[in-house]
C-alpha cells in the first residue's frame, strides 16, 4: 500500500513540475493586480487560478492568491523570488511562493478516538490530501494497527502533565529528523506548551469538538448538553498559545434536539469533527489561506 502511494505522490510531482502558488497581502491600493500580472507574464508564466479580497478599497488589506504554470519552475525558484522583491517592497507585501511539486511532509497526533485519523488516511489513500504521511505520533497505542498497516511509521510517546517536558522533546526531536512542514492533531487530547508552539508556528492544525467560540476547553459535549444545546458543530484551527484561540480555518454544525443524550451528540459530532478536519488540512496543503491577525482568508 506504501508504494502504490508513493508511486502516486511521485508521479503528481513530476506532473506538477511547472506549476507555483504565490500568496500576497498588503494594503490596498491601485495597481496591485496589474504588477503581479505583469511580473509573472515577464517570467513567462500563465495564471491558471486567481483569487483576492479586499478589507476595503479605501485604506483595507488586499489578499490574492494565485497559481500559475511556468516551464522549468524548479529551475528559476531563486530567481523567481528575487525578481518578485522590487514589487514586494513597493507594495509593503507580506508574501510567500510555493510550488506544488514540493508535497508538503505531514505529521498526524492522535490520542485513543481514531475517527479523525481515519478520515485523513482515507482521504490520503484515494489521492484527494496530497501530502507525504511522514509518521504518526500518539500517547497511546490504539492507532498502531491502523498505521502499520499502511506502512507509515507509528511512534508511541507517553505523555501527560507530568513528563509533558520530556515528551515534547522526543516530538520535537522527530519532527526535525522527519523534517516536517505540517502537524495535524487529530483528536490529540494533550495541550502543546508555548515551546512546542514557537517551533511551529502557524503549521499545528487542531480539530476542537465544539462550534468555538462555544464550550472552550476540555468535554464540550457534555458542556453543550448541559446548556441543551440546538446545534453542535466542530472547528479547525491553527494553534497557539492561547487554548483553543488559534485562526479558525473551518467549522461546520448539525442540528440536534432534546432527545439526544451526551453519547448520541458525540455521535454526531464526531462526523462533523472528521469533515471540518479534512477539508482544514487539504485547503493548508493546498496553500489556500492567508493568517491575518487572529483571521484567515481561506481561498476555498
Amino acid at each position: 500500500m506504501k508504494n502504490e502511494i508513493q508511486e502516486r505522490i511521485e508521479f503528481f510531482q513530476r506532473s506538477q513540475q511547472s506549476r507555483g502558488r504565490l500568496l500576497i497581502n498588503c494594503p490596498d491600493q491601485p495597481g496591485i493586480v496589474t504588477a503581479v500580472s505583469q511580473f509573472l507574464f515577464e517570467q513567462g508564466a500563465n495564471i491558471i487560478e486567481s483569487s483576492q479580497y479586499s478589507t476595503d478599497p479605501k485604506g483595507g488589506t488586499f489578499f490574492m492568491r494565485i497559481e500559475f504554470d511556468c516551464p522549468e519552475l524548479s529551475l528559476k525558484e531563486e530567481i523567481l523570488k528575487n525578481n518578485f522583491l522590487p514589487i514586494a517592497e513597493k507594495f509593503i507585501m507580506k508574501w510567500k511562493f510555493t510550488f506544488v511539486y514540493d508535497v508538503k511532509k505531514t505529521a498526524i497526533f492522535v490520542s485513543k478516538e481514531l475517527h479523525c485519523l481515519r478520515e485523513l488516511l482515507w482521504e490520503w489513500q484515494s489521492g484527494d490530501l496530497m501530502a507525504e504521511v511522514a509518521l504518526v505520533i500518539s500517547n497511546h497505542e490504539d492507532a498502531r494497527e491502523t498505521v502499520e498497516a499502511l506502512g507509515i511509521p507509528f511512534y508511541y510517546i507517553q505523555a501527560n502533565k507530568e513528563n509533558r517536558a520530556e515528551a515534547e522533546s522526543k516530538q520535537l526531536q522527530l519532527l526535525e529528523e522527519y523534517a516536517i512542514d505540517v502537524v495535524v492533531l487529530a483528536r490529540y487530547m494533550q495541550i502543546l506548551t508555548p515551546e512546542f508552539v514557537s517551533a511551529h508556528p502557524i503549521s499545528i492544525i487542531n480539530i476542537h469538538h465544539s462550534f468555538l467560540p462555544a464550550f472552550v476547553g476540555a468535554r464540550p459535549y457534555e458542556r453543550a448538553y448541559q446548556r441543551g444545546v440546538k446545534l453542535i458543530g466542530a472547528t479547525s484551527h491553527y494553534v497557539t498559545n492561547e487554548l483553543d484561540e488559534g485562526p479558525i480555518i473551518e467549522q461546520d454544525i448539525m442540528r440536534v434536539d432534546h432527545r439526544d443524550q451526551i453519547e448520541s451528540l458525540k455521535k454526531i459530532g464526531r462526523s462533523i469533527e472528521r469533515s471540518v478536519l479534512a477539508r482544514a488540512v487539504k485547503w493548508h496543503l493546498e496553500d489556500r489561506i492567508i493568517v491575518h491577525g487572529n483571521k484567515t482568508i481561506v481561498f476555498s
